[in-house]
């Protein structure tokens, strides 16, 4: 018998921490519902199911996603049954007019007054409809717009010594050379400057074509994707044709008003762009195309005439076709969005149910398990509290 080293104790107490321990996580995974609470827990299959939660968090956000998208498809869809109903009344008009015998000019006037304002409100329909901000049936819907390529990212524009612009007049004096101020200008900065060079150029001049140039001539910078658009315009000056110091024309047309410096870039991009799936290139595209009158071609559509109401007929049926194309396209893809929704919450559920048998308490077992340690913390600490007692069976023979 041993009075330094109580083994029995020793051994009581190790187990009994040991036992302590095991008590600790059991409370720690009832109390939390995870059989995993740290890594230490179960290294691998922290690693399994940080993956799975984040495939399902991000199912949930495509699920969204795929809502979105049915609600922009709804609000297109809706502004275009409205198209639908202003083009019947339209050919239900041009209907009438192709009737001679019972309608007069009187009553054919009135019918293109109709269809008029019809054609006015499809193009506000067209340049308005919106979600949020952007723009649904303008045909830009998704497109990023063109970038004019004289002016570079942060819309400035350089201009080296020496550059000028050539300006003939209808009925003026001739060709004045008009030389630039170098340098560095923003879109604004530099339709000022050419504002001031060309008004400067033409000041005093005696032609009466030239002085009513100058005194109508403007320059005025526009946004254009990340870059600028000059324009040009006269007022109701003396028409001009514009060309840069070697003679190459910088606007055709020139009028109300047309672009200057650069190449403008055609607007890229297919379509609004839906992230339907957890994981990168799982898109979906959305392209709409535009329903204004122009794109529709019905905006030069006149029913006075027996000719122009044919005309009409004839413009209308293939301007509905069009936007019962549009519609038909809109329809099956809020299907298919609807499909997806419905796979994506399957999916979701699933990869749930498999992260969770990986990661959460499985409630029975752990209380099997608790109710063990509770037993066996218990009795380790009687036992410890007898082996104590042990060595004081020595002082006996001590007496």
């Amino acid at each position: 018998m041993r009075i330094n080293q109580n083994v029995m104790a020793n051994n009581a107490s190790r187990n009994l921490a040991g036992t302590s321990v095991q008590l600790g996580k059991s409370l720690e995974k009832l109390s939390s519902g995870f059989r995993i609470n740290r890594a230490a827990d179960d290294a691998a299959g922290l690693v399994i199911s940080q993956g799975l939660r984040a495939q399902t968090s991000g199912l949930k956000q495509a699920t969204r996603n795929a809502q979105d998208g049915i609600s922009v498809v709804q609000t297109a869809e809706g502004a275009l049954n409205e198209v639908h109903t202003m083009l019947n009344r339209m050919r239900d008009l041009a209907v009438q007019s192709a009737n001679p015998g019972a309608n007069d000019t009187a009553a054919r006037t009135a019918a293109n007054s109709e269809i008029t304002a019809l054609k006015a409100e499809i193009d506000r329909i067209s340049a308005t409809t919106s979600f949020g901000a952007t723009k649904l049936l303008d045909g830009n819907y998704g497109k990023t717009a063109g970038v004019l390529s004289a002016f570079d990212a942060n819309n400035s524009l350089t201009v080296a010594a020496g550059d000028d612009i050539s300006i003939t007049v209808t009925g003026g004096g001739g060709a004045k050379t008009v030389e630039l101020q170098a340098g560095t200008y923003t879109g604004a900065q530099f339709a000022s400057m050419v504002q001031s060079a060309v008004k400067s150029a033409y000041a005093g001049s005696a032609n009466a074509a030239d002085a009513a140039f100058a005194n109508s001539f403007t320059a005025s910078a526009t946004t254009v994707g990340a870059g600028a658009a000059i324009t040009f315009s006269n007022g109701a000056g003396a028409i001009a044709a514009i060309a840069d110091g070697n003679g190459t024309p910088l606007v055709t047309g020139f009028g109300a008003g047309n672009p200057l410096i650069g190449n403008l870039a055609a607007a890229t991009g297919s379509g609004g762009t839906f992230q339907v799936g957890a994981n990168s290139g799982e898109t979906v595209a959305l392209s709409i195309t535009s329903v204004s009158t122009t794109t529709l071609s019905i905006s030069g559509i006149d029913v006075t005439t027996d000719a122009g109401a044919a005309a009409a007929m004839t413009a209308l049926d293939s301007a509905i076709a069009t936007v019962s194309s549009t519609r038909g396209n809109l329809g099956a893809l809020q299907n298919r969005f609807e499909s997806m929704i419905n796979n994506l919450q399957v999916t979701t559920e699933n990869l749930s149910a498999s992260e969770s048998r990986i990661r959460d308490t499985d409630m029975a077992q752990e209380m099997v398990s608790f109710t063990k340690n509770q037993v066996l913390q218990q009795a380790g600490t009687a036992m410890l509290s007898q082996a104590n007692q042990i060595p004081q069976t020595i002082l006996s023979l001590l007496r």
